[in-house]
């Protein structure tokens, strides 16, 4: 999975990891256009060169993780070997972006959507969806293979919210590392590998 989400070389990207960071600090509502300028060492004015405003910036934030994810869970789906494998990459995918390289940007999308339009929430939508879908898919398989017992979209919202929530207590760099919260995650919903 990927180490960072923004190219440091990208003055674009440069202003979205920056307001990602104070949008997860501060909160979307608090946080000013002059703040991301102060952060990136400019006067806010100059950001508008970049982006016409604040919730464009919060946009293309999400627009970035939301893409990321997705490409990100393909790729791990496609590289699993059997369905409690895939059922293990969608929670690994979950939780590196929860708490890796991307954590900003990841907590602004899951915390911060409500601060966007209507409008730009329809334009994210798509990619949102496809990635559920993905979720939806290996949840049915697992159920149908026995692994799981309940109904995939009952499934999906549970752990999704679950490891959302890990972001409000989960510490890395703490006694727990990700692989191993990953499977505490996977031993919660999927019954144990058989012998042999």
């Amino acid at each position: 999975m990927r180490a960072q989400l923004f190219d440091p070389e990208n003055s674009r990207d440069r202003l979205l990891a920056a307001a990602a960071r104070l949008f997860r600090q501060q909160g979307y509502r608090a946080t000013t256009v002059r703040g991301i300028g102060a952060e990136m060492g400019l006067l806010s004015g100059s950001l508008f060169h970049h982006v016409r405003s604040k919730e464009e910036i919060l946009f293309g934030v999400m627009e970035r993780v939301i893409a990321a994810m997705l490409e990100d869970l393909r790729a791990e789906l496609a590289g699993a070997p059997d369905t409690r494998a895939r059922l293990r990459a969608l929670i690994a995918v979950e939780l590196s972006y929860l708490h890796g390289p991307c954590a900003d940007a990841t907590a602004v999308l899951f915390h911060e959507w409500r601060a966007l339009s209507p409008e730009r929430q329809a334009v994210l939508l798509s990619g949102r969806d496809a990635y559920f879908a993905l979720w939806h898919s290996v949840l049915q398989s697992a159920r149908d293979e026995g692994l799981t017992r309940v109904d995939p979209a009952v499934l999906r919202q549970l752990l999704h919210g679950a490891l959302a929530w890990t972001s409000f207590w989960y510490q890395p760099g703490g006694a727990l590392d990700l692989p191993a919260l990953t499977d505490h995650a996977l031993a919660m919903v999927a019954a144990p590998p058989g012998p042999g």
